[in-house]
């Protein structure tokens, strides 16, 4: 049985082709549009999953606007496109035991679902204050980095020591290190790392989304949602 991936790539070569001949490719268009419904999209092999020390210690030798973006999404399991238009702006707390970030202040911010329980973050334990003392050095709207996810993993790519990783091994690694701390005893509650990771649960019952919708005070916000709890942990 071919799975969706696979059939999502031999659909697009056929809309191309027929393209090409000046065939009616809109059935296969609607198959395609199907087919992403039903987990196209989504590549059968994942990215390695980064160890933190492997990934902390190849980001000291990186630009300090590197290193923060990296840091931010190793605390927050965010994929690199996440983090890289972050500027000061989407961090309504600095401070060197805490810091909130609101994913909503982007230029593009969560279109799909703007008052998700995901929308705040709030980043305390290890590496806060190097983080905090780093994003001080930024403009209000001053982009925290520039590179593009290719250009981050080409460069995660040219070290011997990262060279089996992409950008996506971040997010993976940070959530990999909290299933195995969580699977060890940690004592924060399962639901975080879903949360943190920005991935839709119906089952969370902390937060209606409605409530996200009226709460006007993203630190507070942050708070409740406790996703200061797990990130004490990465």
């Amino acid at each position: 049985m071919v799975e969706p991936q696979g059939m999502l790539a031999y659909t697009r070569l056929l809309s191309a082709v027929f393209g090409h001949l000046g065939v009616d490719a809109r059935p296969l268009l609607s198959l395609a549009t199907v087919l992403r419904g039903s987990g196209g999209n989504i590549p059968l092999e994942q990215a390695l999953s980064v160890p933190r020390e492997v990934l902390l210690a190849w980001s000291f030798r990186q630009t300090p606007r590197v290193r923060a973006a990296v840091l931010i999404a190793w605390k927050t399991a965010s994929r690199w496109g996440d983090v890289q238009n972050l500027s000061r702006a989407c961090f309504p707390l600095i401070s060197n035991t805490e810091i909130v970030v609101d994913w909503n202040t982007l230029p593009k911010g969560r279109r799909g679902n703007p008052f998700c329980r995901s929308k705040v973050v709030a980043i305390r334990g290890p590496l806060t204050r190097e983080i905090a003392e780093l994003l001080r050095g930024l403009g209000n709207f001053q982009q925290l980095c520039p590179l593009s996810t290719d250009q981050f993993s080409r460069l995660l790519g040219a070290d011997n020591a990262t060279k089996l990783y992409s950008a996506h091994s971040v997010k993976r690694g940070a959530i990999d290190h909290l299933m195995s701390l969580k699977a060890a005893g940690a004592p924060f509650a399962l639901q975080l790392i879903s949360r943190l990771a920005k991935h839709t649960n119906d089952a969370d019952p902390t937060v209606a989304n409605m409530t996200v919708r009226y709460t006007s005070d993203p630190v507070a916000l942050a708070r409740v949602l406790q996703t200061g709890d797990v990130t004490m942990y990465l």
